[in-house]
């Protein structure tokens, strides 16, 4: 997988990388990106092998919220087809090693989990990147990673896990701390197995009866943001784990994405300055991406097709970002120096864990020339 093959006539100033599952831990988890849900009984195989969404580098077969109770049996039997589909696409040269997403299943509890690994096969396993835990807290944790951590002993492969913050537990102001730095155990614990931590933003509000609207984000909901604010305090110091954002419920597939004119300001100004760029819908999510970066959210959970370019073209680096985080790394004597841009002071202590970031970012997503050329990324009609 790359990100942004939906276009390719992208110029960079630095390549994207090519990932799959077997990536380098330290490196995948920055790549995940826009994350798409789709409920375990849809049957995704035809569009992967046909290669029918290029921009899409991570799908979520989910057991659990898209999936009715009812349901389950035959959506762990399809999701069990698609994945040997998937193997044997790639064995018989149909499909492209390169070509398979990074592809996971929510699964709804542990007894759920148990039920469909006892099932998995070793030809699976080789298209499963892993498991997402939803309702993740600091009492079912351990068991979730303990039966992770027999599935990759058994079949000798890696299967990832990636823990659902957003239990009511979480919500609630009183007991948020201790759960949280329960959590934390057991993350350090199993750290190698864990790519990426998730919120659940739209759980979290459930919790207190609010909806952002399409002109709001998840920032200007109170409760929500002290959520959030929290599981980057504990789980995000120093570059621990990549935490991703929240969905964004809002979708309006654009007609036309022609923007040469645009922007004559920055992107982040248009839409702080809520200057239209595509529609209410699709610029809600632009700004809620840049809030995302710049609270340290890598990447989100996307529910709708529409969203996967858009969130992974903002997840690039601009060039002057890049040369500043070369600069910083470069010079581990420390001390302070002018920013590549000449408008900003680079301080290489206080600044490193900053620009490890960046350059992660850079890998997985690309270095463009600078922010009118976000537009340029994503503003190409699939």
């Amino acid at each position: 997988m790359r990100h942004h093959l939906y276009n390719p006539d992208f110029k960079f100033v630095v390549e994207p990388e090519n990932f799959d599952k077997y990536t380098d831990r330290e490196l995948l988890q920055y790549c995940l990106g826009a994350t798409m849900y789709m409920p375990g009984t849809k049957d995704f195989a035809p569009k992967i092998l046909s290669g029918a969404m290029p921009g899409l580098t991570t799908i979520v077969l989910c057991f659990e919220d898209a999936c009715p109770e009812d349901k389950v049996p035959e959506a762990e039997e399809n999701v069990h087809r698609l994945l040997d589909t998937v193997t044997n696409a790639v064995d018989s040269g149909q499909l492209a090693p390169e070509k398979v997403p990074l592809i996971f299943v929510r699964i709804r509890n542990l007894e759920q989990f148990k039920h469909f690994g006892e099932a998995l096969t070793k030809n699976q396993v080789r298209s499963l990147a892993g498991i997402n835990f939803p309702k993740f807290n600091a009492e079912n944790g351990y068991e979730y990673y303990a039966y992770l951590r027999d599935l990759n002993d058994r079949f000798g492969e890696i299967l990832y896990g990636m823990p659902i913050i957003e239990d009511p537990e979480v919500a609630y102001k009183e007991c948020r701390l201790t759960q949280l730095v329960g959590i934390k155990k057991i993350l350090d614990k199993y750290h190698d197995l864990v790519l990426q931590v998730r919120v659940g933003g739209t759980d979290f509000s459930s919790v207190f009866g609010v909806r952002r609207g399409v002109d709001y984000s998840i920032y200007d909901i109170m409760t929500v943001r002290e959520c959030l604010s929290d599981i980057m305090n504990v789980c995000g110091r120093n570059n621990d784990y990549v935490i991703s954002g929240p969905v964004w419920e809002y979708f309006r597939a654009p007609k036309e994405l022609m923007f040469e004119e645009l922007p004559k300001h920055s992107l982040e100004d248009y839409l702080m300055k809520r200057i239209p760029i595509v529609n209410n819908e699709i610029d809600g999510l632009l700004r809620e991406v840049i809030l995302d970066k710049a609270n340290g959210f890598i990447g989100r959970t996307v529910i709708h097709p529409t969203h996967v370019k858009f969130v992974n073209a903002l997840m690039a680096v601009t060039k002057e970002e890049y040369d500043d985080a070369c600069m910083i790394l470069g010079h581990k004597e420390g001390g302070v120096l002018k920013g590549t841009g000449a408008n900003k002071m680079n301080e290489v202590k206080p600044h490193t864990n900053w620009a490890m970031k960046i350059c992660m970012r850079a890998r997985a997503f690309g270095v463009i020339e600078n922010e009118h050329s976000y537009i340029k990324l994503f503003a190409v009609n699939e």
